[in-house]
């Protein structure tokens, strides 16, 4: 069972057995979001993302305004007591995808790497897309108007905006803190604490002037990254960073499904009322619209990911390309991982409870049990289809060992050239020049090996990296016979706390590098 539906239950569980209801504040919950997608903007793969720009736009964008249209008629048809603007509302708010069910449904199964790519970028996008067009079809209920020339331009506006806010805030950020570090000096936990409050802060400004805050994240965290490979900051300050941002990320991502379960008996219990508002008068007559609407959503993206494989591949034969025979599995499996999730939860909870005129906001809880009973039909469907889809899948293999290969040998070059530069300038009229040269010679032979390992042929290469396996395990054997003498050690009082808890991080740090390599 993946982890987001363990932690449903959990919420269920504890709704069950407490009589205290969590009142969630939808903007609050939408600013944690915000965080989650600065981090998944921050953490996706640029080079990957800007690669698949084209694909991934089209199901951020294109796939979601289809279903919008789409699906908001369907909704209308299936349940006429729902007003047509807000069924277009609950269809923008079904339209994103959530990156944190699917990547954890994801995480043991062999997803080839670029499909899971252009999911987290859909998933990075498509919210701010479907958040205005949701915002778009309330703004039209509420006033009883619309317009699709304004509604483009809102729509233009929200989204350029939102990233020219993220942007530019996180760049005056970047800046000021730059200035201060080298001024002052560089603070590791003031780093790290300044991180993560941009996604926060980012988030407020970019609604506070009405564009979109959760792309305005989303921009900064790609932002972020970008600028993170200037390599300014100290070694110090991205370890206590990623170490505090992958705690941030668990539990923030735990208490979205966490609260979603706790949410969820309080919606149940109205079912019978809502059932006679449906028009149906039972309730597993609307539990079946919750059904027929999560297949016409899930039709929709695969007739949309269908078409627009079919173009990539004509495309591709027009240009003289070789085409290889597309398998089924892989539209089957990017239409099974269009998860909703928290997104759809935290908006459709900001649905207003009246009208202008003071009359009550027309099927509004109705939209809410229909927004629940589809994120956890599609939860369960990608639980239960993505094993099935992908355990027999054939990944296609890709260049990912030879292109590690290539970097960490540009990168033991330039460690042999500084050694000799460094040995060059010290060791240059002393005294004690041999020990320079003795210790220079031991830590160039470790970029040699390091360098000869991707150097060979095929097969040798292939032994290189055995042998190299073969002493990370050994010297991580050893780290951990190093570590529990020192606990040894310092339960007999042989040594200071000090001093063991300094080994003892030392060779934490020595651990986690040698376990990151596996």
């Amino acid at each position: 069972m993946p982890l987001p539906m363990v932690q449903i239950v959990f919420g269920i569980g504890i709704a069950a057995f407490t009589s205290d209801e969590v009142a969630l504040e939808p903007q609050v919950f939408l600013a944690v979001i915000a965080c989650l997608l600065f981090l998944d903007g921050w953490r996706i793969p640029k080079d990957d993302f800007f690669r698949d720009s084209r694909p991934i736009l089209g199901l951020a964008v294109g796939l979601v305004f289809m279903t919008v249209l789409g699906l908001g008629y369907a909704i209308h048809w299936i349940l006429p007591v729902m007003p047509l603007p807000v069924a277009f509302a609950l269809a923008a708010i079904l339209a994103p995808t959530d990156p944190v069910a699917v990547s954890a449904i994801t995480s043991k199964l062999p997803m080839p790497k670029r499909l899971l790519h252009v999911l987290e970028g859909e998933s990075l996008l498509n919210d701010a897309s479907g958040i205005s067009a949701f915002r778009i079809a309330v703004a039209a209920t509420m006033t009883g108007t619309f317009s699709l020339q304004d509604a483009a331009t809102e729509f233009l506006v929200s989204a350029l905006g939102g990233v020219a806010a993220g942007v530019t805030i996180t760049l005056a950020i970047l800046y000021v803190q730059g200035f201060m570090s080298r001024r002052f000096g560089e603070e590791p936990g003031l780093q790290v604490m300044v991180s993560l409050l941009i996604p926060f802060g980012v988030y407020f400004a970019a609604e506070h002037v009405h564009v979109s805050g959760i792309l305005a994240a989303a921009a900064a965290g790609i932002t972020m990254s970008l600028a993170e490979m200037r390599g300014t900051s100290l070694a110090a300050t991205r370890i206590r960073r990623s170490v505090v941002w992958d705690m941030l990320s668990v539990s923030l991502n735990g208490i979205i499904f966490v609260l979603l379960g706790e949410q969820l008996p309080a919606i149940w219990q109205s079912v019978s009322l809502l059932a006679e508002q449906s028009g149906s008068g039972n309730p597993a007559i609307l539990v079946g619209h919750v059904l027929a609407i999560t297949a016409v959503l899930l039709v929709l993206r695969l007739v949309w990911i269908w078409l627009n494989l079919r173009f990539t591949t004509f495309r591709q034969r027009r240009a003289g390309d070789d085409v290889a025979r597309l398998d089924w599995r892989i539209p089957a499996a990017a239409t099974a991982a269009g998860v909703r999730g928290s997104v759809t939860l935290a908006g459709i909870l900001t649905l207003p409870f009246v009208l202008p005129e003071g009359s009550v906001f027309p099927a509004r809880d109705l939209a809410i049990f229909i927004a629940a009973g589809v994120i956890i039909v599609t939860l369960i469907v990608a639980s239960v289809a993505l094993p099935v889809l992908l355990n027999q899948l054939e990944v296609p293999s890709d260049d990912h060992q030879e292109r590690l290969d290539a970097a960490r040998a540009l990168a033991a070059r330039a460690a042999i050239r500084a050694v000799e530069e460094a040995l060059h300038d010290q060791s240059e009229g002393r005294a004690d020049a041999d020990l320079y040269m003795d210790a220079g010679a031991r830590v160039t032979e470790i970029y040699r090996a390091r360098l000869n390992a991707g150097g060979f042929g095929t097969d040798e290469a292939a032994a290189a990296r055995h042998a190299t396996e073969a002493e990370r395990l050994l010297r991580l054997k050893a780290v951990r016979a190093e570590r529990n003498e020192i606990f040894r050690l310092g339960r007999h009082r042989r040594i200071s706390s000090a001093i063991a808890q300094k080994l003892i991080r030392e060779l934490d740090i020595a651990e986690a590098r040698l376990t990151s390599r596996a």
